[in-house]
């Protein structure tokens, strides 16, 4: 190791899968072989994080949903009261019938998870998606 914490590696691969990995980096805008390889272990460690489902994370639920289902705006909020995990919530009218809401939520993965499948079951509920985070804590 050296004094500033970073450690030189060296890594084995066919050259037809660095090239593929050289044309990701230009098109991400990357610096580097080493910037780019840096955020793909980052983003497998996060999802290590989430599948152990035990682990606190961070993350937002986005909802597509047709504001015209009844009950569906009771449902959703009482849902969420449910899970307790919601920190804040962005609503977005996108039309007459659409709205979209991104929450931004906390706490164990597996009750992230079950939140948003449960959200997401909901009659009215057109997409649903939850995008990983962590909250650093691990992450070098």
């Amino acid at each position: 190791m050296t004094v500033t914490g970073l450690v030189r590696f060296s890594v084995s691969m066919d050259a037809r899968l660095l090239e593929r990995f050289d044309r990701f980096i230009a098109e991400k805008g990357y610096t580097s072989r080493s910037e780019a390889l840096r955020d793909l272990i980052r983003d497998s460690l996060v999802e290590s994080e989430w599948a152990a489902g035990d682990r606190e994370v961070v993350g937002v639920v986005s909802l597509l949903y047709d504001h015209h289902t009844r009950g569906l705006s009771e449902s959703l909020t009482a849902v969420q009261h449910e899970y307790n995990t919601v920190v804040t919530t962005v609503h977005v009218h996108l039309d007459h019938q659409h709205c979209f809401e991104a929450l931004v939520v906390k706490g164990k993965a597996a009750v992230i998870r079950e939140m948003a499948d449960r959200l997401g079951s909901l009659k009215g509920v057109k997409h649903a998606r939850v995008t990983l985070g962590s909250s650093g804590k691990d992450l070098p």
